[in-house]
């Protein structure tokens, strides 16, 4: 798989390189880090970088502007991403040949090519396992590349804490921070926060619930994230915090949006993966996405994450 796609770049002179919607580090890293390795190794190909931007990511890098007549004749990648749904930018659908390059369950195997690895951290640290297969026939990495690609890697494992971390995983981390991006200021980047988000943070601390089974919510308005001046995507970064809280096994941030509310599902055994696909959604098993539409709906997924959750104690 890895050699077709190595094929198909050599075969286009212009390809387009796609991630998700609401992208997290990852979809920036693996999405950019292709991007940068190509470009760095054939510097006569037209490589471009798609979707909308996001603020709280502009520090990895900015989206190209497309416009569609270029996505003519053009190999169309579409790194991150699960689904065609989540495909950010659906223009991808215009373009002559499409590779899928994925870590997430391959629930929709859409391309004419697809290479899905459940066993890898994150999609950065496939890209990277690609550059070592081929990199023999003149693939070259920069240090953009290597800071794009260690971002993602970082931000899908948690900082290495998350089980799906392996030893490969430390290994390519190691060799990529060989080159010369600062480490430090990255990780400064990735991990500081606003003084609002961290009020916020101390205010979900203080409010979240916690049920006898270890389940934990939190419910998130949009007059509660306009009074402290943040934003779903900004609020969405902390997730992770209850993670933290002895006695917690899985838990649910709701973060109400214009038109629909954002349900955020981590775990620390039990599979949440199954819930999201319920709710227009899905992921991985210990940290999953899905969409409901009204608040009387939370009372549903509390109780199939309950369900969730029951499985896993029984199993031991």
């Amino acid at each position: 798989m890895k050699e077709k796609i190595y094929e198909k770049i050599i075969q286009y002179d212009t390809i387009i390189i796609h991630r998700h919607v609401r992208p997290d580090p990852d979809a920036y890293g693996s999405q950019g880090g292709l991007a940068e390795i190509i470009k760095h190794s054939f510097p006569d190909k037209n490589v471009y970088i798609v979707g909308e931007n996001e603020k709280t990511l502009m520090y990895l890098n900015q989206m190209d502007e497309v416009s569609d007549t270029i996505f003519q004749h053009a190999l169309v990648i579409v790194c991150d991403t699960a689904n065609r749904e989540r495909i950010c930018d659906d223009r991808y659908q215009l373009g002559n040949y499409l590779i899928k390059i994925d870590h997430h369950p391959n629930e929709d195997p859409y391309g004419d090519l697809n290479w899905v690895d459940t066993s890898a951290s994150s999609t950065s640290e496939m890209i990277y396992e690609w550059f070592l297969h081929v990199k023999d026939k003149g693939l070259k990495m920069n240090a953009k590349a290597a800071r794009l690609l260690y971002a993602g890697i970082v931000g899908d494992t948690g900082r290495f804490l998350y089980p799906s971390t392996t030893a490969k995983t430390f290994r390519y981390a190691s060799e990529l921070i060989e080159y010369p991006f600062s480490r430090t200021k990255l990780h400064n980047q990735m991990y500081e926060m606003t003084e609002n988000l961290v009020k916020f943070e101390g205010y979900i601390l203080q409010h979240f619930e916690k049920d006898a089974d270890g389940i934990g919510k939190v419910v998130i308005t949009k007059e509660q994230m306009a009074s402290y001046q943040l934003q779903p995507s900004e609020v969405s970064l902390l997730v992770s915090v209850l993670g933290k809280i002895k006695g917690i096994v899985a838990w649910v941030f709701f973060i109400e949006e214009d038109d629909q509310i954002r349900v955020r599902l981590r775990s620390k055994g039990p599979i949440v993966n199954e819930v999201a696909k319920k709710y227009n959604g899905g992921g991985h098993p210990l940290a999953a996405g899905a969409t409901i539409y009204r608040w009387e709906e939370i009372g549903s997924v509390m109780d199939d994450l309950r369900e969730a959750v029951k499985t896993y104690k029984i199993k031991g």
